[in-house]
């Protein structure tokens, strides 16, 4: 059966600070990002619907995260407490459960021009499927 991967991204805002960076470091202040996570899944193409899994049935996935982590501090967010990008990228990963696809990887951009992907067991995939 011929697989896809699909990817959804989210937006939330949310401040934050390092706790372990040098006290020089202008990310040891607190401040904020408006943060873009990117989900990303495989799967099957099913033949009679013609998708891997709804973009809806991701949103819904995503929904609790987003609740949890939106205008909030990242850093009193239990499990967050050194919150980088790949923490938080690994943080999201742990607990995002999608009926019908495989999550392979989430990306967290925390600028335009700065992003983590974490890969799940076995997700780093190569270009052909």
């Amino acid at each position: 059966m011929p697989q896809a991967r699909l990817s959804k991204t989210f937006r939330f805002e949310a401040a934050h600070f390092l706790p372990h960076v040098p006290p020089d470091h202008p990310c040891g202040r607190l401040h904020g990002h408006g943060y873009q996570v990117t989900i990303h899944v495989q799967g099957p193409v099913d033949p009679r619907m013609g998708w891997v899994v709804d973009f809806t049935c991701l949103e819904q996935a995503f929904a609790p995260l987003r609740d949890q982590l939106d205008h909030t501090c990242l850093n009193d967010v239990v499990g967050l407490e050194n919150p980088t990008s790949e923490n938080l990228a690994l943080f999201i990963l742990h607990r995002l459960q999608i009926d019908g696809a495989r999550l392979v990887s989430v990306t967290v951009s925390e600028t335009c021009t700065c992003r983590c992907t974490v890969y799940a067991p076995g997700g780093i995939m190569n270009d052909e499927l």
